[in-house]
């Protein structure tokens, strides 16, 4: 019998498996398809939730007729209510963009509230109450730019109104009339999202409600499938 080795009965130190280190290049390209590929996806959701309110906004100014013309002027790019504060008519501190998830209709006028700021109130309620069962989707809103009281007069013609004090620079970050002309000139229409996407002409008469409201009804009526009553 052959002699045993001395070591032999001892035990045997564990097996050692060394693996060779990743290339420094290998794991950047890795980390690299990594977050464009995060990145596809979060783009890819944005676009699922906003694709119904992009196919709205195209139905209604790009496949529809041409023989249809919108009475107001649609705002390119649209422009995103600002996030600052307001007043309410108490004095309370309210935030602007709790105005969002209806449709807005707004006037811009001093406290003061001359003939043309009360035919815009008149026109803003009167269309809205047009609306019939849509109106719950919508609000009438005067955002008063001055620190001027109201008029007590005009009080019990707002109960279904928003009534906003918003200085005026405040304003002009969000809402602008046409050329030669000022806020209070005209009324404005805002989407659910706080988006200023239209607005009507200047010095709107009475005789002149029903254009007004026709667009208001096809812009719904497009958003019908996304928007829905209430806050």
């Amino acid at each position: 019998m052959a002699d045993k080795h001395p070591d032999d009965s001892l035990p045997q130190p564990l097996g050692l498996t060394v693996y060779d280190l990743p290339e420094p290049g290998a794991v950047a390209d890795a980390d690299a398809r990594q977050t464009a590929g995060g990145r596809l996806r979060m783009l890819l959701v944005l676009l699922v939730c906003a694709a119904p309110v992009m196919a709205s906004y195209l139905t209604y100014y790009v496949l529809r007729p041409q023989s249809i013309r919108s009475f107001g002027e649609l705002i390119l790019p649209v422009v995103t209510m600002p996030d600052i504060q307001a007043k309410n008519l108490q004095g309370n501190t309210v935030a602007l963009r709790s105005l969002l998830n209806q449709w807005l209709l707004v006037s811009v006028a001093p406290a003061a509230c001359d003939s043309a700021c009360q035919q815009n109130l008149f026109l803003q309620r009167q269309t809205r109450a047009a609306l019939g069962r849509e109106r719950d989707r919508t609000d009438w809103v005067w955002l008063v730019s001055d620190e001027a009281p109201v008029d007590a007069a005009l009080l019990s013609g707002l109960q279904d109104a928003v009534v906003l004090r918003v200085p005026q620079a405040d304003i002009a970050q969000w809402l602008s009339p046409q050329a030669g002309h000022a806020l209070q000139d005209h009324l404005y229409l805002v989407d659910p999202h706080g988006d200023w996407m239209m607005r009507f002409p200047a010095h709107l008469q009475a005789d002149q409600a029903t254009r007004l409201r026709k667009d208001w009804e096809r812009l719904l009526r497009a958003a019908a499938s996304w928007d829905k009553a209430g806050r």
